[in-house]
């Protein structure tokens, strides 16, 4: 049985062979490290870590090639912009649809006095934009959000939070990790002071590498989260002062940026609008099919019910039946994978009125079919017993 892969905002599946490529060819042809070695393989690795840092930089609209940080992840990037900036006594915005790579550090830094309000969403995870002022204290520090909703696949309304946090001072850390490589992001034209991505979903490239980039404004109040060896500065056991070496201590993950580089070559020559416009065609092609099972009752769809406003993720709920056994049917009898639960954001489950039983997720990539889409529509319609 041919299995069908629609995980995609979990992690993008297959990798380019390019990306594994690249890294074969970084682990089998260079394998040294950077800023720790005078050699000719050593200069070389440098040149690509400083190479992927420019193409980052381009892809975003950031400010300057040294203000990308190169973390294990989208996680570890938004826990260093936090903890990093806030202090006690300060207090941020967020959204009701908040993955817990945002909600669990802020919980965690509530012990130190630092506290959060939540903008409402209504109950297709769209933000309610008119509340945001009404939230705002002589404490607000920065608004911090997703791009989209990785339950239900709802934008946010990017531009006019960046519009928003420029009228009232605030910093506006992205969480970029269900856009990033989909939708265009210009961190200058945004008004975003730092970004936060990660390199296995959208960006097409491997676990284990993400990052962040970061505004001057916001590097001048943030402090390192994690310090230590930096090949750099070696005289003194001080931070070092200059950029990125302030905020990259240790061994960076030299294979993973080499794959991350050649996703982003990839992504470039495919052209993200192409992309996006072959992921949403699907979503749309899938959302239509599930019309007849919507009215009839046997599926409830989370979030919005077309096309506009969204990105190719749909979360819905199977009517008398239990989720996971759904999706284990689904995976078990036509191999269909997808991912079930409350996906890291009871928040967004909870606006969205899927919580606590929580949803199976259908989410597309730039390899996905047609074909795909119908045997999925197909096993649902089974599942329903109307097959």
């Amino acid at each position: 049985m041919k299995t069908i892969y629609l995980d995609n905002a979990s992690t993008s599946y297959p990798k380019p062979a390019c990306v594994i490529e690249s890294m074969t060819a970084f682990m089998t042809g260079l394998g040294c490290n950077v800023n720790r070695s005078s050699y000719s393989t050593a200069y070389e690795a440098e040149e690509l870590v400083y190479e992927t840092r420019e193409a980052l930089c381009r892809f975003f609209g950031g400010p300057d090639a040294r203000n990308v940080v190169f973390t294990k992840n989208v996680t570890e990037s938004l826990n260093m912009l936090i903890k990093g900036l806030l202090k006690p006594g300060d207090h941020v915005l967020v959204s009701s649809m908040e993955h817990n790579a945002v909600m669990r550090p802020l919980v965690q830094l509530a012990s130190r006095g630092i506290t959060f309000s939540r903008i409402p969403c209504d109950e297709t995870g769209a933000l309610i934009t008119a509340a945001m002022a009404g939230l705002l204290t002589e404490k607000t520090r920065a608004v911090i959000m997703t791009g989209a909703s990785n339950v239900c696949g709802t934008l946010m309304p990017i531009r006019q939070v960046g519009a928003f946090c420029r009228e009232h001072g605030l910093f506006f850390i992205l969480d970029s990790a269900q856009i990033a490589g989909l939708l265009p992001i210009d961190m200058a034209r945004l008004g975003i002071d730092g970004l936060a991505f990660t390199g296995h979903k959208g960006l097409l490239g491997p676990q284990g590498i993400g990052g962040f980039v970061i505004s001057d404004a916001l590097r001048a109040v943030t402090e390192p989260l994690i310090s230590g060896g930096t090949g750099s500065f070696s005289h003194t056991e001080d931070l070092p002062p200059v950029m990125p070496d302030r905020f990259e201590a240790g061994t960076l993950n030299l294979p993973g940026i080499a794959g991350l580089r050649a996703s982003l070559d990839f992504i470039t020559e495919k052209d993200p609008s192409a992309l996006i416009r072959h992921e949403m065609a699907l979503t749309e092609r899938f959302l239509k099919g599930l019309a007849p099972l919507i009215e009839a009752g046997d599926i409830r769809l989370a979030g919005k019910p077309g096309p506009e406003g969204r990105i190719g993720v749909v979360s819905l709920q199977m009517t008398g039946l239990d989720q996971a056994r759904a999706a284990y049917e689904l995976d078990r009898d036509f191999g269909i994978q997808t991912r079930v639960g409350l996906h890291c954001a009871p928040s967004a489950h909870k606006t969205l009125g899927t919580f606590p039983e929580g949803t199976i997720r259908f989410s597309f990539g730039y390899s996905n079919t047609e074909e795909e889409t119908d045997a999925a529509l197909s096993a649902l319609f089974c599942l329903c017993g109307k097959g």
